[in-house]
């Protein structure tokens, strides 16, 4: 967590916001007593607006393809990133390889979201 915050702290990053940045690895935003937003919080404390992390363990094809549709939504006119979220979760769903929730449900915006 030091690394990452020590990283975003750079002088390049700092003049600029940042818009959103995606942790999709295992348990990203799963905190603890000393940080309760888990990983996902160190980018709001440095100044992002917001982080999209993951609550529990994933695994690699289906949070690939979530972070792919999810990008996807993102390119249309007027959708919010929680819009998109929830459009790439139902795309997983819809697509019937992934309509177990332990594929799709673990991830979370942290953050002002719209």
């Amino acid at each position: 967590m030091k690394t990452l915050a020590r990283a975003l702290q750079l002088k390049e990053l700092s003049q600029r916001s940042i818009e959103l940045l995606v942790l999709s690895a295992c348990q990203t935003a799963e905190g603890n007593d000393r940080a309760p937003l888990g990983l996902s919080g160190v980018p709001l404390q440095s100044g992002a607006r917001i982080a999209l992390g993951s609550l529990w363990p994933v695994g690699d094809n289906a949070p690939q393809l979530l972070m792919t549709r999810f990008y996807e939504a993102l390119q249309q006119s007027g959708m919010t990133k929680a819009q998109a979220l929830q459009a790439a979760q139902h795309a997983l769903i819809a697509g019937g390889r992934y309509t177990q929730p332990n594929a799709w449900a673990g991830f979370i915006l942290v953050g002002n979201w719209l």
